[in-house]
């Protein structure tokens, strides 16, 4: 079984397990557009799985030696194993944006997505043709005849792929034209390509300078006027369509909708992922011109407020982190019962409120920005993001294995979660109406994306932003002023064009105008409310 091989056919042998276990999901993808009903589509189909074949051996010979090839493969097939499962599981394809969220994802997010299926997978596709690959004996030659050899491997791999390009040209122009997506989903050469992807746009030659953005602003003031308060609260993964409040027939919004509340049913995310969505709702770059390097060596809003000596800014987080957002103003993380004091099976969003009136009253004499980075509807263990006595649609899926559960029990736990989101910003809202008086207050909600709950067999979020389905860019987001605001926001103007298309593009500037930031970087045609800001 382990008997000596040469490298190449190691490679091969390799290469052939790879486009028979771990490509399923991209097959699937493939005979979606190219039915198998006819002798045309099931042999391009084969073609695709020689090609497949060929340039896998093509791309492990180049990268091989006599101390890489090992190590390289059994790489490949260990991280092609947890690939495999969630392309299959969840739909989701692995892209640069992936490998980003996976680089951020912290243990408590870990363990959420870990199942015996995936234990599995592990096991079956990973760790037993690694102990495969590691027992076998590679026979090598001379340095001449493996150079030799090598080049020969080469050269027919491309010869293979030229022949089959040409002898199925007429599907391979629409293929490669017209089909682009279906790559995304090839084991495991596109999370190779990802992973070089990621680090071509995270990786620095030296240290980060960070740009300076706002440093002219200014916020003016008379004496007696009342100092804003305002809370900014970060959503996960609530699409719009779950909301009461936009004409969903299940109630999830029965708290908001006593509240005068601002609902913006046409806000969309500049991304599929918190990694991307959340550090480029904060920048002045918007979804068509931010990149990550831009968006980690720029300063983002919260920055350039605290160019004013006027204004306080807090950070609290019940997610992940805040994605570099918060990396220079004050940070609490709200994960654990350390801070959190509302916690059971996991510590819960709104015990990101307690102890904030000390932090009120100690900075009264100065605006107030508060960010709460909320835990929402991170899945895909929904029903882990609600206390209990919240849960009021069953039946609910209890599992993390989504695949294990019907879609109304999806929907269900999904919706609980959406009910306690509703819990949650009325909790804010009534925080904020005893400081209503005193202090010009306000509440803004955005989600930083949506949600796929098994549409089109699509689960979760981080699909490429020009492919994710709207499920997964179409996100609640909201709007409440307390009495000293309303003197300045005409909230029934606000209201009469809350359903245009807005964006996380929006909030830059809307937060500059809410505080009355004077400042060259401020773009009043994207202020949400300049409209229906009131002139003295």
């Amino acid at each position: 079984m382990f008997r000596n091989i040469t490298q190449i056919k190691l490679i091969a042998f390799t290469a052939l397990f790879f486009v028979l276990f771990d490509n399923v999901a991209f097959f699937q993808n493939v005979a979606d557009v190219y039915p198998l009903s006819s002798f045309e589509n099931i042999a391009f189909v084969l073609s695709l799985g020689v090609i497949l074949f060929a340039f896998t051996v093509l791309l492990f010979t180049l990268l091989s030696s006599k101390y890489t090839t090992k190590p390289f493969l059994i790489t490949a097939v260990i991280v092609s194993s947890f690939t495999n499962y969630f392309m299959n599981t969840y739909h989701i394809v692995i892209d640069d944006s992936m490998i980003r969220n996976a680089m951020q994802t912290d243990m408590h997010e870990s363990m959420d997505l870990f199942t015996i299926k995936q234990l599995a997978y592990l096991l079956l596709l990973g760790v037993l043709p690694s102990i495969i690959i590691y027992k076998t004996k590679i026979e090598y030659g001379s340095l001449k005849s493996e150079i030799i050899l090598k080049i020969k491997t080469i050269a027919l791999s491309i010869l293979i792929i030229i022949i089959i390009l040409f002898s199925f040209n007429k599907f391979y122009t629409s293929f490669f034209r017209e089909h682009k997506p279906l790559r995304y989903y090839t084991n495991p050469t596109y999370w190779i390509y990802s992973i070089g992807n990621y680090a071509g746009k995270t990786l620095n030659s030296g240290p980060v300078c960070l740009d300076k953005m706002g440093e002219d602003c200014k916020i003016t003031e008379e004496e007696n006027e009342p100092k804003e308060l305002i809370i900014l609260v970060v959503g996960e993964a609530a699409r719009a369509d779950r909301f009461s409040l936009n004409g969903y027939e299940k109630e999830t919004n029965p708290l908001l909708e006593k509240e005068d509340i601002i609902n913006f049913s046409n806000m969309y995310s500049c991304g599929t992922s918190t990694a991307d969505s959340v550090p480029c709702m904060f920048s002045l770059f918007g979804r068509a011109n931010y990149s990550y390097k831009k968006g980690i060596k720029t300063e983002n809003i919260l920055d350039v407020l605290m160019h004013n000596d006027h204004l306080e800014i807090l950070w609290r987080d019940n997610n992940s982190d805040s994605k570099g957002v918060a990396l220079r103003i004050p940070y609490e993380d709200y994960k654990s019962p350390a801070n959190n004091t509302i916690c059971d099976e996991e510590c819960r969003d709104e015990g990101m409120l307690v102890g904030l009136d000390k932090y009120i009253e100690a900075h009264k004499n100065k605006d107030i920005l508060i960010v709460l980075h909320q835990m929402g509807n991170h899945g895909p263990a929904y029903y882990k993001r609600y206390p209990k006595e919240i849960e009021k649609f069953t039946p609910t899926c209890k599992t993390n294995q989504l695949e294990k559960c019907t879609q109304e029990e999806i929907g269900n736990a999904y919706d609980n979660a959406i009910l306690y989101t509703d819990y949650f910003l009325s909790k804010v809202v009534n925080f904020l109406k005893p400081y209503s008086k005193e202090h010009a207050t306000a509440m803004i909600y955005m989600s930083d994306h949506g949600e796929s709950l098994g549409e089109n067999g699509l689960y979760l979020h981080g699909m490429p932003y020009f492919m994710a389905p709207e499920t997964q860019t179409h996100i609640g987001a909201m709007m409440w002023f307390g009495d000293e605001m309303k003197k300045d926001i005409d909230t029934a103007k606000l209201k009469s064009y809350s359903n245009k298309a807005f964006s996380h593009d929006n909030l830059f500037s809307t937060i500059l105008g809410l505080f009355e930031v004077e400042t060259k970087i401020y773009n009043k045609n994207m202020d949400i409310l300049k409209d229906a800001t009131i002139e003295e």
